[in-house]
């Protein structure tokens, strides 16, 4: 388990010094638009979703490839991060994009499969919480050393880029080295075998069923960082230089209260857990449409917006484990993420579009609306299967 946090943790210092300057170079350095971030935004985002189910299926059958094929999926996230050096307009920085976010999808059911197997399901949200801290820690490393490097640097863009390619490579040796699971597990003749129809089959589980469509209905409404740290901007008029420091804000809020929060998930239920993190994203959105402009507003959005990604990311991840047998961990984890990440692909897009139309008020007046309708319908579809404290 530590093992594994440490290798995200270096991940993220990698991948979030690209995402802390990422919305800038893109809207500031070549000039998009805003629905041409958004489609950039939504690629980076959502395309992963074309590969979770794929990931999961390699990583099931054998039952012991978990590790070697979230490996390769981390790798090849690294491989993408010189390329941004020599990609300059739209479509090529959106390959890039999108060969770096299918490694994403290639890792992410089989690094969560690696943590509910190897915790208990008394103990799950707290596993995926201390995982999610470590997780964050990288998180809030990576936009500081963007930020140091920026600073530090005449070009300060390409100097980014390579220093999150050597922290990336970092990573994948330590995976490599230190993670344990490369060893197949015995085979049990009576499991359900790991085929593709079997993974879809897992839908007709009605709990699984209701946590994927919820997670997709939410994911919908649910506005991507950058454009919260773009709002956030123009609100403030935070100068270009400080931009980086942003997402400082949600990562250390993630960070604070990823491990509490996981475990009260397990003392409460995890799925009233999960819905009360949309409800502090609502709150963040409530927040940015205000007339408030006291100099406590970007901490209470950035504290709701970690608040929010502390309830739900590894929460999300426990809840649907419960509902899914060990053998097809990772096929049934990516199901769900698959869902989730389509959504929040179509958010992106449409976001973008809405912005570009009516601007960014009324854009972001309607994700909110949708998000009070979406967590309705959540709330009402919520798994009926009862949640037992730990």
């Amino acid at each position: 388990m530590l093992a594994l946090g440490t290798v995200s943790l270096i991940t993220d210092v990698s991948s979030e010094m690209v995402t802390a300057v990422l919305p800038l170079y893109l809207v500031a350095g070549l000039g998009l638009s805003p629905l041409g971030f958004g489609l950039l935004d939504g690629v980076y985002n959502g395309v992963s979703a074309l590969v979770r189910l794929a990931g999961g299926h390699l990583a099931d059958r054998g039952g012991g490839r978990h590790k070697w094929v979230a490996g390769a999926g981390y790798a090849l996230s690294a491989a993408c991060k010189p390329l941004l050096l020599v990609a300059q307009t739209l479509t090529p920085i959106g390959l890039v994009l999108a060969v770096d976010r299918t490694g994403k999808g290639l890792r992410t059911a089989p690094r969560d499969a690696l943590i509910s197997l190897s915790s208990t399901p008394e103990t799950r949200g707290r596993a995926f919480g201390v995982h999610r801290a470590m997780d964050t820690a990288g998180a809030l490393l990576g936009p500081l050393v963007a930020f140091l490097v920026l600073r530090a640097t005449v070009d300060g863009y390409d100097a980014v880029f390579t220093v999150s390619f050597c922290v990336a490579v970092v990573g994948v040796l330590v995976l490599v080295l230190f993670v344990p699971g490369g060893a197949a597990a015995p085979l049990d003749r009576s499991a359900t075998p790991a085929t593709l129809r079997a993974a879809f089959a897992l839908l007709r589980r009605r709990d699984l069923r209701r946590i994927t469509v919820c997670a997709l209905l939410l994911g919908l409404a649910t506005v991507s960082d950058s454009f919260v740290y773009l709002l956030l901007q123009r609100r403030l008029g935070v100068p270009d230089r400080w931009f980086a420091l942003l997402p400082l804000g949600t990562a250390a809020a993630f960070l604070l209260l990823a491990v509490p929060l996981g475990r009260v998930a397990d003392r409460v239920g995890r799925w009233r857990m999960f819905l009360g993190g949309h409800l502090a994203l609502l709150l963040a959105y409530g927040l940015l449409l205000s007339s408030w402009h006291g100099p406590a507003l970007p901490y209470a959005v950035l504290l709701l917006h970690g608040a929010f990604y502390a309830a739900t990311d590894g929460v999300l991840m426990a809840a649907a484990a419960d509902s899914v047998p060990p053998e097809l961990r990772s096929s049934g984890l990516a199901l769900v993420q698959t869902g989730q990440a389509v959504a929040r692909f179509t958010c992106s897009l449409s976001f973008g579009a809405a912005w570009t139309a009516w601007g960014d008020r009324a854009a972001l007046t309607g994700s909110a609306v949708a998000l009070a309708l979406c967590g309705l319908i959540a709330l009402a579809l919520r798994p009926i299967a009862p949640e037992s404290p730990a």
